[in-house]
Order: structure tokens, then sequence, then C-alpha cells
């Protein structure tokens, strides 16, 4: 193992300096900025290459963004660190200094007490038991889109698993079919990832300049929530009805019988409606683009659909014997990590690879970067299913691969979006093969969401 600080090489092991402690007086390096910018030009330029840049100051790594300090944590012990040994120090942030923050209330953002109130009630929707039962909603939501596409028919593959997906939350999680009304919240995950985005400036404004973007997505949010608040209305009172999430959330009660919010509750259902479809449809995504550009992985992916299905939907019996299916599923998550960056601020002066991290100090844990270092990976820009061999995953750091996460903080619905990837790419590859009409290495947008910049362009072709 490398050495991951400035100090000792065993700077990872046991805990930081707390209390009366001394911590270091060194703080992180980093490349040098603009005035007042910082480094948002650079990181605005080319993220990619920013990062490249950065990794040459080690493992935890300095910039500015205009009016705050960020550090970079490169290295999968120092992320452990974060996520998991001393995450009582670290808290949420999501940009809420820019005013774009879209569900404060909800379980992505808050911390502490409410944070563990909110999710020893939401995890209720997501025991074992309950995720197998919405098996039967994911393969009848894919067989229904297989249905709706004709031979030879040229679709936006992005767009169209935004709506499979959407549409399998909606019913699953809150026994709703929606039809028309769904065009605000795809309307809403465009406009929020268009706010987030960090190929402009204004993604580093704050929200009380008036620019367009920032004026269209106060409109959107505001059509958003107040679709969300009609849903909850409309469920008000017949919870009891009902057994789904969104009754959970109208009816459970904490120890001491206290009840969600008004603000919570709509809170936690922009939460998933947002973050539950877009990030397991981008995944669905990028796992078909590599599947297109790569016939060698296809054919044996079509060999084990093929041995273990026989042509038929998959029993929930049959999904651990998909053990290839599970590869090709690792590795587009690896490759293309739909929450590819997360964000993390200290809440006190804290230690980190021999550093002092000031209290305040945002920290970004990038897994698009991690999961292609060369320090972990071999080959890590290509599209291997076959590296993910038992022995290679023993050998892993266990942060050197954190697409959900990690931690107490780690995503809840993670068993949810793997049940739904494993089913959805059994079906439609069984039943459609792929003409790729689009750029074959396609530009990617760093967003709320790692999304392509433009649509992902396929000729259907039916079995």
């Amino acid at each position: 193992m490398s050495n991951i600080g400035s100090g000792s090489s065993d700077s990872s092991e046991g805990s930081a300096p707390r209390g009366g402690e001394d911590l270091p007086s060194k703080t992180p390096p980093g490349p040098d900025g603009l005035p007042v910018v910082g480094n948002v030009r650079s990181l605005v330029r080319d993220p990619r290459g920013f990062y490249d840049e950065m990794s040459e100051y080690g493992n935890v790594v300095s910039y500015r963004l205009p009016g705050m300090k960020f550090c970079t944590v490169l290295h999968p012990e120092l992320i452990e660190r974060v996520l998991m040994v001393d995450y009582d120090r670290y808290a949420k942030w999501g940009f809420e200094d820019f005013g774009g923050e879209f569900a404060p209330e909800g379980l992505v953002l808050t911390d502490g007490e409410q944070w563990r109130r909110q999710r020893t009630t939401i995890q209720n929707a997501f025991t074992v038991e309950r995720i197998r039962s919405y098996g039967d909603t994911m393969a009848r939501g894919a067989t229904e889109m297989i249905n709706e596409w004709d031979d030879g028919e040229e679709i936006a593959l992005n767009r169209a698993f935004s709506k499979l997906t959407l549409d399998v939350l909606t019913r699953s999680l809150f026994d709703l079919k929606l039809s028309e009304e769904t065009g605000i919240v795809t309307e809403f995950a465009e406009t929020f990832n268009d706010r987030g985005s960090i190929d402009g400036v204004s993604t580093f404004l704050p929200m009380w300049i008036p620019t367009p973007e920032n004026r269209r997505y106060k409109r959107v949010l505001s059509e958003f929530r107040s679709f969300v608040e009609g849903l909850i209305d409309e469920r008000r009172g017949r919870a009891d009805e009902y057994d789904d999430l969104l009754s959970l959330l109208l009816t459970a009660e904490d120890d001491d019988g206290n009840v969600m919010s008004e603000t919570e509750i709509r809170d936690q259902m922009v939460t998933f409606l947002f973050a539950g479809h877009e990030t397991t449809s981008l995944a669905l995504t990028y796992t078909f683009l590599e599947l297109a550009k790569n016939p060698s992985v296809r054919d044996r992916l079509d060999a084990e659909h093929s041995s273990v299905l026989g042509g038929g939907a998959p029993e929930l019996g049959d999904l651990d014997n998909l053990s290839y299916s599970e590869r090709v599923i690792q590795e587009s998550l690896r490759l293309y990590p739909p929450a590819f960056i997360l964000l993390r601020k200290a809440t006190e002066d804290t230690e980190l690879g021999g550093y002092r991290i000031p209290k305040g100090t945002r920290l970004t844990l990038p897994p698009f970067y991690v999961h292609t270092d060369e320090r972990w990976y071999d080959a890590p820009e290509s599209f291997d299913p076959s590296r993910w061999t038992e022995g290679f995953e023993d050998s892993l750091p266990d942060y050197a691969y954190f697409p959900f996460g990690g931690g107490p903080r780690h995503c809840i619905g993670m068993r949810f979006a793997m049940l739904e990837l494993k089913i959805v790419l059994a079906i439609v590859a069984q039943s459609v093969e792929f003409e790729l009409l689009s750029d074959p290495e396609p530009e990617l947008d760093m967003a709320t969401t790692l999304r392509p910049a433009e649509d992902i362009r396929m000729r259907v072709s039916k079995s």
C-alpha cells in the first residue's frame, strides 16, 4: 500500500486527533488559483484534466471555488475515513451555499438526529422482503417498454430508460401510475442537472442572482413541489388503504410519537422521485451503450441469459445465477458512476492524511476518478466485466469502488436499484439488440449526476 499522506505512512490508521490533542499544522497542498474565482476556470474548462492536475499533489489536495475552500480525497483508505470511520466529523453538503438545494429536509441532505429518525423510518420500505416484491413491477415495466418499440425504430435510449425507471419507481414505492404528469418530474431532473453542471460558471453563482438558469430553476422547482404536494394531499386520509413508502411517510411515528412534518414528507417525495429514477436510468443507458460497443461482452451475456433463463423473464431465484450479468453491471457502474462525486463538509478542525482540515472545508470524494485510478485497476479505461473475479474483489481496497457511497449514509435504495438493473438488463437484452447511432465515446456532462451531454441514439432490432 502506498503512502497516503504527507506524514508517516500509517496516518490512516486509528482515530485522528480530537479534543485537546494536537492537529497537524500543515493544510493540504494544491494547484494555485486566481484571485476571487480560485480554481473554478480550470474545473469548468476540463474537470477530468483538473483532477489529473490535482492528483500530482497527493491524495488530499486543496483547491478553491469562489468564497470557499475545498479539498479532494483520492485514496480509498482516506475516503473510508471520511465516510465510515470519522463520518460524524463531516456533514452532508449539497451546494446550499449557492441556494440550489432542492429538498433540504429530505433524507439526502439532513444530518444528526433528524437524519437518523428519517433513515430509520424510510428503511422499513427497503427491507429485503419488500424489495423482492417489486420484481414483478420491474419486469412488467420493462416488457411494456419493449412492446412500445417498433423493429427498426430509432430511440433516445437515455430518455426511454428515464421513463421506465420513473414508472417503476412510482408504481413500486408510491402505488401511482403517472402519465402526462411525468413531464414535470423529467423537466425538473433536466433543470436540476443544468443548474448543477460544472461546465459553466453559473453553477457557482448564488441563487439570488437572476441568471436565466436561476430563474428557470426556481420556476420548475416550485412547479415540481406543487405537483408533489398534490400527490400527498390526494393520499392524505387514505394512507391506511395502501402499503407503500408514501403511506409510511404519512403515518410513521418515532419512539416519541412524533410524525414527519409537512416539509419533510414533501422533501422525501421530491428526493426519491428525482434520485430514485435518474441514477438507475443512467446506469442502464451506459450499460447498453457499452454492450453495443463490445460484441464479445454482449455474446457472453447472451449465452448466460440463454443458459439460465432460456429466453424467459427472470424469476427471483434466477438472479443469483446471473453472475456475468452482475459483473457487467459492476463494470458499468465503475466507468460511469451516476453519482459521480460525493460532497461533505468538515464540522470541526480535523486531520486527514497527515494534514489539518479546517472546520468548514468542503470535501469532494470522486468515484468517477478513483474508479479509473491505475493504482487499483489494470487498463482502467477499458470496459472489462471479466476483471470482477472473486480474487480481484478481495484484493481491491474497499473504497476503490463505491458507486453507492458508503458508511452509514450509503444509498438507501442500493438493493432496489441492483434488482431493477438485473431484471431490466435480462429482459431487454433477450428481446432487443441495439445499433449505436451516436458517438461511441459520448461527451459526459458532470452535473448533479453523470449524464450524457447529448442523447444516446440507438436503432432497435427485435429478436
